[in-house]
């Protein structure tokens, strides 16, 4: 594969744009809220922007259209159902991540739970965000560049690419991370239809490509024994992992931490989720014409990078490869920015909490660099797998799933504990191990890691349920404010101002789950 020196000027362009958005961002910042929450100031135009470019990562594009090929378009339930849990994220859980002014996802399962909750969470999520999250992107996007520049060890392009992120993020803090991402994310979503319309175009339109599409890969709905998407995984399994990701993921939801309201943080979830709906035919059907193109691809993993480099001119190629590096760096400064804000604020302040908010800020600074290089030593790890997105989405079921229940019935039932709470997230994560390891080296229980997930949901609930019931009831002074009620939906309400019709986010809610339900319907 080769690049035109325009195509490279072009990119270098874009690097020295985000590094200056960084720059400029770094000399507003007087608090740790500054650098981490963007001074709770954001609206929803940017939450719902930066929500998407966030999580529409190389890592997705790569790892979606290589599923598709091989699979087909199935593998776009992760993005409907995104939509659905946004929406549901929006209406029923932001009010309290607002309402309580916190940093950290971790600090809301202190404040429900208890400290030791808190640390269990937080040294966690970092882990899954350095090692899963960041690493893998940086390996889809050290995969494109070696297409082009073979001599250069995937592991060097990591770091060059963890660096420039690194830097914009440790010294822009969170307002460069979204206001970059905003950028990242146009630039991405108008590259991604210029190669559908292009591919699309060489197959000999879309209605050729669909009649030359075996009927099975244009079905979102599969069989139980499927080996990509189980109808029962779908239906449970992806909803389990996405509730993960959208609702308790700090380098997801501290987009929302930081805004300006109530209002305007629900707006932008649900902006993300609409965003969402596209994804299938910008990303997810290239990956089905390319398999009439180029059939004999070594790993479908370089079927997006095979797509730039054959139908791209020079100059259109150097725009969509920026917003591909475009999508690599809003992943990793949100990433980063993640780890550095849990370090710092679930911690770095608990253990010196006479700290000043300029030395919060060095340490932040500090961590955000220390896990640039970490995670960019750990690309190779990733290549060792045998495609990207089997990485990512077996990994983060084993790991995530036993957070999720401890949520749910914290925040939905009332009699939770802090006990039941903690012993749910060990015994949770102890068979999760325990099941890794006999389904890898045994085949034993030989489940698809979306049926592994429901398992482990459901014996991590009755763990809670159990130590619950046997445990006192604790913190009651403070359960109203972190247990689900109709008093503080009511009060939420009440703070969202009147607005039209197309800004009232019932409507949005309405329309989004909607446009959901007809995608669905039309290709199940």
């Amino acid at each position: 594969m080769t690049v035109h020196a325009i195509d490279i000027t072009i990119i270098i362009a874009y690097f020295c744009v985000v590094l200056g958005i960084g720059f400029y961002f770094s000399k507003q910042h007087r608090s740790t809220e500054d650098l981490f929450l963007a001074g709770r100031s954001l609206g929803w135009f940017a939450i719902g922007f930066s929500l998407f470019a966030s999580n529409i990562s190389s890592t997705t594009i790569i790892g979606l259209t290589g599923a598709a090929y091989r699979t087909g378009i199935s593998i776009s339930n992760y993005e409907w159902m995104a939509a659905c849990i946004l929406t549901f994220f929006a209406i029923f859980i932001v009010p309290y991540y607002i309402r309580s002014k916190i940093f950290t996802i971790p600090e809301f399962f202190e404040r429900r739970f208890s400290p030791a909750s808190r640390y269990y969470l937080s040294a966690l999520t970092i882990l899954i965000n350095v090692f899963i999250e960041t690493a893998g992107t940086l390996y889809a996007g050290a995969l494109l560049i070696q297409q082009y520049f073979p001599s250069i060890e995937i592991w060097q392009t990591g770091l060059v690419l963890a660096t420039v992120a690194g830097l914009y993020t440790a010294v822009g803090g969170l307002s460069a991370v979204v206001y970059t991402d905003i950028i990242q994310a146009v630039v991405l979503i108008i590259g991604a239809i210029i190669i559908t319309f292009l591919t699309v175009q060489a197959t000999g339109g879309w209605s050729e490509g669909i009649s030359n599409t075996p009927p099975e890969m244009l079905s979102l709905v599969r069989p139980i024994d499927d080996a990509t998407m189980p109808w029962l995984g779908t239906l449970i399994g992806v909803p389990i992992l996405g509730f993960f990701f959208w609702c308790n993921n700090q380098f997801v939801v501290q987009r929302v931490l930081g805004a300006r309201n109530i209002d305007h943080a629900r707006r932008g979830a649900i902006m993300a989720g609409f965003l969402k709906l596209p994804i299938l035919f910008i990303m997810v059907f290239p990956g089905i014409f390319a398999r009439q193109l180029f059939p004999n691809l070594e790993t479908a993993d370089l079927v997006y990078p095979t797509l730039i480099n054959t139908f791209l001119p020079i100059g259109i190629k150097g725009l969509v490869l920026a917003g591909f590096l475009a999508a690599i760096m809003s992943s990793i400064d949100s990433t980063l920015n993640s780890a550095s804000t849990l370090v710092t604020m679930d911690f770095v302040k608990r253990l010196k909490p006479q700290a000043s908010d300029k030395t919060l800020g060095i340490v932040g600074r500090a961590v955000t660099i220390i896990f640039m290089v970490v995670s960019a030593l750990w690309v190779p790890v990733v290549a060792g797998f045998n495609n990207l997105f089997n990485y990512l989405q077996s990994g983060l079921a084993y790991i995530v799933t036993p957070i999720v229940p401890v949520f749910l019935l914290g925040m939905f039932w009332r009699r939770s504990t802090s006990a039941g709470a903690l012993a749910g997230l060990i015994v949770g994560h102890a068979v999760s191990v325990a099941l890794f390891i006999a389904n890898k080296s045994y085949q034993w229980p030989g489940l698809h890691f979306l049926h592994i997930t429901i398992v482990l949901f459901v014996i991590t609930a009755l763990i809670i349920v159990i130590v619950s019931y046997f445990s006192a009831s604790s913190r009651d002074e403070q359960l109203d404010n972190f247990v689900w009620s109709k008093g503080v939906l009511a009060e939420a309400a009440a703070e969202t101002p009147d607005a039209p019709w197309y800004r009232n986010y019932r409507i949005q809610a309405i329309v989004v789950l909607a446009l959901t339900a007809w995608l669905v319907i039309a290709y199940w």
